[in-house]
């Protein structure tokens, strides 16, 4: 029994989409003759038929499912993205040039926001597969075995961004981690700061983690400098409060600054709400410098310096990866690892030093 459409919100019942089977019925043809003509073939029609067809498209307003066409030619035009945690800006950042570049190749981009739950990475890759997507961009929560081995059940070619998966036979995009924190750990010292805070979210399994807090620490053995990494988790604003008063103390007793450098966004919000707590002002009690460019920076205290990740370039980098597979590319694995950029601000310079203007890292 057919059902009725539900109402509009104006209280008026919504028009049914016109479906081919109307088209049929109206043009008096079979399913088979609607789909030759949609699929302009219409020398496999009489002119009188092919009239007939176009006439019931035009009064019905039908138009064709660009899915169901899509499959029907076994292409979907779909990329699965699966982020890590889209309120992180730096996923924001990487999804908009990820999805300019599919726009400009004529995909479109599906999101699965994991939400920081890695439990959740293997729903992620099924549901993606569920709607036919063409290949995965995977920005990963953690070391997930049972999601990598469906993954590659899927039999699809897929891109990691940002975190590494040693299991998995897929080019890899991101930033240089160990060259751009030894970037802006130099920064520091050489502004007088010899006495270094990284904060950094829990490092657990994620390789960018790892990567930024063991740069620091090789940076730190190099030059002698004073330096501590807290993995600093949600909600634990004493530790971090602990850690900053320890840090300013110990700078304090040499005669010397302070400064921290943040892992990321979410780090940067937590060291200034711990700044504020303290009645603290960077560039004054403590230096600072944070991973990632956000609009925000330049509005926190006397301007937040940072390192800015080449978002936009990698997001097209892993679609750009991603489509030379598509189209048969057969290449071992690739590392893509780019630049980041210091953007310095009066946060990290000791008073009475000139603020210098951003460049690019070496």
């Amino acid at each position: 029994m057919p059902t009725t459409p539900p109402p509009s919100p104006t209280g008026r019942t919504a028009p049914a989409r016109a479906t081919i089977d109307d088209v049929a019925r109206s043009a008096g043809v079979s399913k088979a003759t609607v789909s030759r003509f949609l699929n302009h073939r219409e020398t496999l029609l009489t002119p009188d038929i092919a009239a007939r067809v176009q006439v019931a498209v035009t009064a019905l307003g039908y138009s064709p499912s660009p899915m169901a066409q899509a499959l029907k030619r076994g292409r979907s035009r779909l990329i699965g993205l699966v982020v890590a945690d889209i309120t992180n800006p730096y996923s924001v950042a990487v999804l908009r040039g990820a999805e300019k570049a599919c726009q400009e190749a004529g995909y479109l981009l599906m999101l699965f926001n994991l939400g920081n739950e890695g439990g959740r990475e293997r729903q992620a890759i099924e549901a993606l597969a569920a709607y036919q997507v063409e290949g995965f961009i995977l920005n990963r929560v953690g070391d997930d075995a049972a999601a990598m081995a469906e993954a590659a059940r899927s039999a699809r070619p897929m891109v990691l961004v940002d975190r590494r998966n040693d299991t998995l036979a897929a080019d890899f995009v991101s930033l240089d981690n160990a060259a751009a924190t030894r970037m802006a750990a130099a920064h520091l010292h050489g502004a007088g700061y010899h006495h270094q805070l990284f904060v950094t979210e829990p490092i657990e399994d994620v390789s960018s983690r790892h990567e930024r807090a063991a740069a620091f620490r090789a940076f730190s053995a190099e030059t002698g400098t004073a330096a501590t990494v807290l993995e600093h988790a949600e909600g634990d604003d004493a530790a971090l409060d602990d850690a900053l008063r320890r840090l300013h103390a110990e700078a304090g007793a040499t005669g010397r600054p302070a400064a921290v450098l943040s892992a990321n966004a979410v780090a940067t919000l937590r060291v200034a709400a711990a700044a504020m707590r303290l009645g603290w002002q960077f560039g004054r009690e403590l230096g600072f410098v944070g991973f990632d460019e956000t609009e925000w920076a330049p509005l926190v205290g006397p301007g937040l310096s940072t390192v800015a990740q080449p978002t936009d370039a990698l997001g097209r980098a892993a679609v750009e990866c991603l489509l030379e597979r598509l189209r048969g590319a057969t290449h071992a694995p690739r590392e893509i690892l780019l630049p980041g950029r210091l953007v310095p601000r009066a946060s990290s310079v000791v008073p009475g030093a000139a603020v210098l203007p951003p460049r690019a890292a070496d």
